[in-house]
C-alpha cells in the first residue's frame, strides 16, 4: 500500500535531490517534498509545516547539518531529522547523533533511506500520541472535568498568589454555593445535576473579567477571585451573579426548576491572611447567607459578631467529635482483584463509615470528611482508623477470612502528613499488633502528597522503612505529574474512577487511563482501577493490561465479620 509522505529536504544538489524522492518512490512512498538550501529557506519551510520529516545533507556551501538540526529544535523539536551524505566520517556522524539527528545515512546506500523514514515516521505518531495524552492529563490536573473551569487545586494556587500582593493591592474572593442544587439532583438524578452545574459555569462566566479565576470548588461550590476589585465592585459583581442564577430556568425531561445561589465575599486587603483563613471566611459568610434566607449575598467582616456566633453553630466539629468518643465509627472493607494474575490475588481497601446517634443511619465518608479536614479533626480520625484497621487485619488473619497474602489498603488525609507525631503512632501501633507491616498500604491522594510534598516524602520513607507500602490514590485528579513518581516512589497506582467511569463512551478518558497504566508500569508500579462498575469496563481494563480492579462491579463495601 502506498503512503503518503511530506518531505524535506535540505540539499544544495537538485539532481541529489530527485535522487532520493526516486528512491522512495520505489518503496511505495507517494512524495510530495520541498528542497531548500539556506537557513531562511528551511525556517520558511518549517514555519509554513511543509515536511513530516527532514533529511538534510551534511555539506552544503555554507550551511551543514549542524545548523539545519538547531534550526529544527528550535522551531519544531518533534521533526525527526535523518542525515544523507555522500562524506560522512564516524565522529560527525556520533556527533549529530547526539544533536538530535535521528538516523544517517551514506549516499551509497539509499536501500536504507525507507525503511529509516518508516521507523521515524511510526516513532513520531507515538510520540505525538503521548505528548497528546500528557497534555490531556496535565488539562486536567488544573480544570474541572465537568465543567471546564479552574478547579480547586488552580484557584487555591491563584488565591496564595493574590494574598502575596496583599495590602499593596486589593482582591476579592467570591464563594458561591447552590440553595436548591441537592433537590434536582436526588430528583432528577446526577446527568441533570452535572448539566446543571455545566449551565450555572456558563452563567457565572457573565459578569467577571478575563483577568478574574472562576473555579468549580467542588460539588456545587463555586470560587471567583476578582483581581484588584475593591468592595463595592465585588459586591456589585456578587449580585448580578444572585440575579443571573435567579432568572436562570432549568429544564429537565418538560420540568422547570429555579435555583438560588448563596454567596459569601472575603476581601483579600490586609497583611498576614492566609489561604486557610479566607477560604475558612468565606464559608463563615456563605453560611451565614444561607442561615439569613439564601439567595443573597454576605460580607465577611472581622468584627462581626454575628458571623462569629453562626460560625459556632456549625455543628460538625461536635458531630464528629462526638462519635469519636462514642466509638460510633465503623470499618467496611472493599476487596481490590486481580486483572492479570497479579500477586497479591486478595486485596482490601478500609473505608470509614460513621453512625449517627439517633436512628443509627449511616453516614457516609463524602459528607463528614471535608468538616473533619477544615476544622482539623482527620488526625484524629486516621489514629481511630490506624487503630481499629490493624486489629481487624490481625482478628481476620487469625480467624481465616483475611488471607494471609491479602494486602489491607488504609486512606490517610493530606492533613495528617502534617501531624509529626503521626508516624511514630503507625510504628507504636505495628509494634503493639505485631501485624507484619507488609500487609499494610497507606493510600495518599495525589493532591495532598503533592501540596505536602516535604511531609509526604518524610511519612513514605518513614513507612516504607518499617516494611509497609504506599499507593498514590486519585491519580489524574490533581496535579498530574509524571515526574512525582520518580519522587514519591509509591508501590501502587490508583487511577482516579472518574476517568475509568466514562472510558467506555469517551476515547480521551480511555486514552488517558492507558497512558496512566503504561508509565505506572515504566515506573515499576502496579495499577489499580477504581469504580469498576461494568463486566465492559473491566475487560477493557484487562486489554489494557491494569493489574487491579476495584468497584461496586466487583464487590460491594461491608461491614467487617470480624468486628
Amino acid at each position: 500500500m502506498s503512503q503518503a509522505l511530506r518531505l524535506l529536504l535540505v540539499e544544495d544538489s537538485e539532481d541529489d535531490a530527485l535522487l532520493l524522492v526516486r528512491q522512495l518512490s520505489k518503496n511505495s512512498f507517494v512524495v510530495d517534498h520541498t528542497r531548500v538550501d539556506t537557513p531562511a529557506g528551511l525556517r520558511h519551510a518549517l514555519d509554513a509545516g511543509d515536511g513530516d520529516i527532514v533529511v538534510t545533507d551534511h555539506n552544503m556551501p555554507g550551511f551543514n547539518s549542524e545548523e539545519a538540526l538547531a534550526i529544527v529544535r528550535e522551531v519544531n523539536a518533534d521533526l525527526p531529522v535523518i542525515i544523507v551524505s555522500g562524506s560522512l566520517g564516524e565522529d560527525i556522524a556520533v556527533a549529530a547523533m547526539k544533536n538530535g539527528a535521528h538516523d544517517y545515512i551514506m549516499k551509497s546506500n539509499l536501500a536504507r533511506l525507507a525503511p529509516a523514514i518508516e521507523r521515524e515516521l511510526r516513532d513520531a505518531e507515538t510520540r505525538m500520541a503521548h505528548r497528546q495524552a500528557r497534555e490531556t492529563i496535565e488539562h486536567m490536573a488544573y480544570h474541572d472535568a465537568l465543567t471546564g473551569l479552574a478547579n480547586r487545586f488552580q484557584f487555591e494556587h491563584q488565591l496564595r498568589r493574590a494574598l502575596e500582593l496583599t495590602p499593596h493591592h486589593c482582591h476579592a474572593l467570591l464563594y458561591v454555593d447552590l440553595d436548591q442544587f441537592k433537590l434536582i439532583n436526588d430528583t432528577c438524578g446526577h446527568l441533570a445535576g452535572d448539566e446543571l452545574l455545566r449551565h450555572v459555569a456558563t452563567l457565572l462566566k457573565g459578569p467577571i473579567r478575563n483577568a478574574d479565576t472562576l473555579a468549580r470548588l467542588g460539588g456545587d461550590e463555586f470560587g471567583i477571585l476578582l483581581q484588584d476589585c475593591s468592595l463595592d465592585h465585588a459586591q456589585r459583581i456578587g449580585k448580578r451573579m444572585l440575579e443571573v442564577i435567579r432568572d436562570f430556568r432549568f429544564t429537565w425531561q418538560g420540568k422547570n426548576f429555579y435555583i438560588g445561589a448563596s454567596i459569601g465575599l472575603v476581601m483579600l486587603d490586609r497583611a498576614g491572611q492566609t489561604l486557610a483563613d479566607v477560604l475558612r471566611q468565606a464559608d463563615i459568610a456563605c453560611y451565614a447567607a444561607k442561615d439569613k434566607g439564601r439567595n443573597r449575598l454576605q460580607v465577611y467582616l472581622p468584627d462581626n459578631v454575628e458571623l462569629h456566633r453562626l460560625h459556632g453553630e456549625m455543628e460538625w466539629v461536635n458531630r464528629i467529635t462526638q462519635a469519636l468518643e462514642q466509638d460510633r465509627f465503623e470499618l467496611h472493607h472493599q476487596r481490590i482483584v486481580s486483572l492479570n494474575g497479579a500477586s497479591p490475588l486478595n486485596c482490601w481497601e478500609f473505608l470509614l463509615r460513621m453512625r449517627e446517634a439517633e436512628g443509627g443511619k449511616l453516614i457516609l465518608p463524602s459528607v463528614f470528611i471535608p468538616a473533619a479536614e477544615r476544622f482539623g479533626l482527620m488526625p484524629a480520625l486516621d489514629r481511630w482508623v490506624i487503630t481499629h484497621c490493624f486489629a481487624a487485619v490481625m482478628a481476620g488473619r487469625a480467624s481465616g477470612i483475611m488471607p494471609d497474602t491479602a494486602i489491607a489498603f488504609v486512606n490517610l488525609s493530606g492533613t495528617t502528613l502534617n501531624d509529626e507525631t503521626f508516624l511514630a503512632h503507625v510504628h507504636d501501633t505495628l509494634d503493639r499488633t505485631g501485624l507484619p507491616p507488609g500487609v499494610i498500604c497507606f493510600e495518599i491522594t495525589e493532591t495532598a502528597a503533592v501540596a505536602n510534598l516535604v511531609n509526604a516524602l518524610a511519612f513514605i520513607d518513614g513507612v516504607k522503612a518499617f516494611g509497609c507500602r504506599v499507593a498514590l490514590d486519585d491519580f489524574g485528579a490533581g496535579l498530574s505529574s509524571f515526574s512525582y513518581l520518580k519522587t514519591l516512589l509509591p508501590d501502587f497506582l490508583k487511577i482516579d474512577g472518574a476517568f475509568i467511569r466514562d472510558m467506555m463512551d469517551d476515547p480521551i478518558d480511555a486514552a488517558i487511563v492507558e497512558a496512566i497504566n503504561n508509565i505506572g508500569h515504566v515506573a515499576g508500579l502496579k495499577t489499580i482501577a477504581e469504580f469498576v462498575e461494568i463486566d465492559a469496563i473491566r475487560k477493557r481494563l484487562v486489554e489494557m493490561g491494569v493489574d487491579y480492579a476495584q468497584g461496586y462491579g466487583v464487590h460491594r463495601p461491608e461491614l467487617l465479620p470480624t468486628r
